[in-house]
């Protein structure tokens, strides 16, 4: 906003003086607030920062000391410089020790040969002063309504950062706050060079301020959140320290930013609220509403005379999910079904899983609509890796209950062995599918409990690892060598182990059906929740 010392010396008026920089070339960078005309020797304690000090120096003695000290006391006042006219006090050159104390101090100090009037030098630094102020506020009041346009019209945040990239020049970066990129403009540069080991450079650059500037990284962090909900960071790459433009830019992109993040989560939560209504008045015992199928067709949803199949989407990595995790998963999973052009009921009704109800024409072909549904939900920009279970298809509304229960049950017996499919069906998971359905029976707890209870039993009073030994040999189908392998223990080490589970549980491992009921008692023991 205001002019620098080098920037005032280019001035006509100040060029007519013939100026020459004698000392403190190191701070013709910085910025004259003010120019302020003084004849006094203790000018320092009179000053607030930023001004360019004009003086014949008349009040000024010989003293080396005493020149020193009026140096530092325009120093340490902050003063931008000070410019001399060579005419009543110095007419050839400033002392020495004035000079010295001036390099010093990197405080610049200018000499006119010609007597110039102080008083138009003045009004001219001022006047320059203004019309950069004036420009500020004129490029502020563009930022302001650029952005307050973004904003109205819903923009995304890839048109927030492309504005943001073309009005500075500069490459920007949108982030969580745990340093992944959600968005980018390299401002035409090399996407390579931005985003180089983007999370690792990030973590060293720590603000205290919700915008700062980073000099070390050269960047200028802005924190992105509204309703005392942070949610990320708006990076500005300027190798140099940016001009308070550039501080505006960065605050109102944030700003825009945030309010999109709001609006659309609030309006996305209000279809998603209506979507879990009617998945969970379905999923409720008894007889589905009269009215559920004329409120899901309201919604674009139409129930009748179509293929109806449930599906469940569970996040792999956690047993029970976040709510801002399934949030934005039943948002993914509800944009690839408009993407793909099925019409879907799609809501989280509990706290580990997201639940679909697909809607497909009678002539339609089923795997082939589920396969472009499963690719568009797992190559959503916020797709994080998921177990997808499908129901069996069913032709009415009442039938859905049944196949979005069965999804579930799919989805939950997938999770412990993945795979690599695009979604799993009831056949896919076999033997866990089946333990699945069963695994509310206290029949099926009451076999675990009697096939491994003794081996339980002794790991926990000899803290013992039994338990995993027995498992990683069923796993590998009673091969003793490839069971020991996996295990990183020896033949032998784990052939005595072995004779030891024998002994516990007074069984043969020898024995197929003996090692069958083992493994089944194990698939029953850790199912998921």
């Amino acid at each position: 906003m205001f002019p620098s010392v080098s920037d005032v010396l280019t001035m006509p008026l100040i060029r007519r003086g013939r100026p020459r920089l004698a000392a403190g070339s190191a701070g013709l960078d910085g910025r004259v607030r003010w120019v302020h005309v003084a004849e006094v020797a203790d000018i320092g304690p009179l000053l607030r920062g930023g001004e360019l000090v004009l003086t014949t120096g008349i009040a000024l003695g010989d003293d080396p000391a005493e020149l020193t000290a009026y140096i530092d006391g325009l120093a340490d006042a902050g003063a931008s410089g000070v410019v001399f006219e060579l005419v009543r006090r110095w007419t050839d050159a400033l002392p020495a020790a004035l000079l010295a104390a001036a390099e010093r101090r990197s405080l610049p100090v200018i000499t006119l040969a010609q007597e110039t009037r102080f008083v138009a030098i003045t009004e001219a630094v001022v006047a320059m002063i203004v019309d950069a102020q004036l420009a500020e506020l004129r490029a502020a009041e563009q930022v302001h309504e650029t952005f307050t346009a973004l904003t109205v019209s819903g923009a995304e945040p890839s048109e927030v950062l492309r504005e943001v990239a073309r009005m500075t020049g500069a490459p920007v970066v949108l982030e969580t706050l745990g340093h992944d990129v959600l968005a980018y403009d390299t401002a035409g540069g090399e996407v390579a060079e931005l985003l180089a080991n983007w999370a690792e450079r990030s973590r060293a650059v720590n603000v205290a301020e919700r915008t700062a500037y980073h000099p070390g990284a050269g960047w200028l962090v802005t924190i992105v959140g509204a309703r005392g909900n942070d949610w990320g960071r708006l990076v500005l790459v300027s190798p140099d320290s940016p001009p308070h433009r550039l501080v505006v830019v960065a605050e109102r992109a944030a700003s825009a930013l945030a309010v999109n993040r709001l609006v659309a989560r609030d309006r996305e939560s209000l279809e998603r609220h209506t979507h879990r209504t009617l998945l969970t008045e379905l999923l409720a015992t008894g007889a589905p509403p009269v009215d559920l199928a004329t409120r899901a067709g309201a919604l674009g949803v139409p129930l009748e005379g179509r293929q109806l199949v449930g599906m469940a989407i569970r996040p792999e990595t956690t047993p029970s999910a976040t709510q801002e995790a399934l949030r934005d998963l039943a948002e993914a999973t509800a944009s690839a079904a408009r993407r793909t052009k099925i019409p879907a009921l799609v809501g989280g009704v509990d706290d580990i899983s997201v639940r679909a109800l697909l809607s497909l024409p009678s002539q339609s072909t089923v795997d082939a609509a589920l396969r472009r549904l499963a690719s568009q939900i797992r190559s959503s920009p916020t797709a994080i890796p998921v177990v997808i279970g499908v129901g069996t298809t069913v032709r009415s509304i009442t039938d859905g209950r049944r196949s979005m229960i069965e999804a579930a049950h799919v989805a939950n017996a997938a999770l412990r062995s993945p795979g690599t499919r695009s979604y799993h069906r009831l056949d896919d998971v076999r033997l866990r599918g089946l333990l699945h359905l069963l695994r509310e029976d206290e029949r099926l707890s009451a076999f675990a409990e009697r096939e491994l209870g003794p081996l339980l039993a002794r790991d926990a009073a000899q803290g013992s690892r039994l338990i995993d030994i027995l498992r990683v040999f069923c796993e590998h189908g009673g091969n003793k060598s490839a069971a020991a392998a996996a295990a990183h223990m020896s033949r032998t080490a784990y052939y005595q182990q072995l004779s030891r589970i024998e002994s516990v549980l007074g069984v043969s491992l020898e024995d197929p059906e003996s090692m069958l009921s083992l493994y089944v008692a194990l698939l029953a023991m850790d199912l998921p929740c």
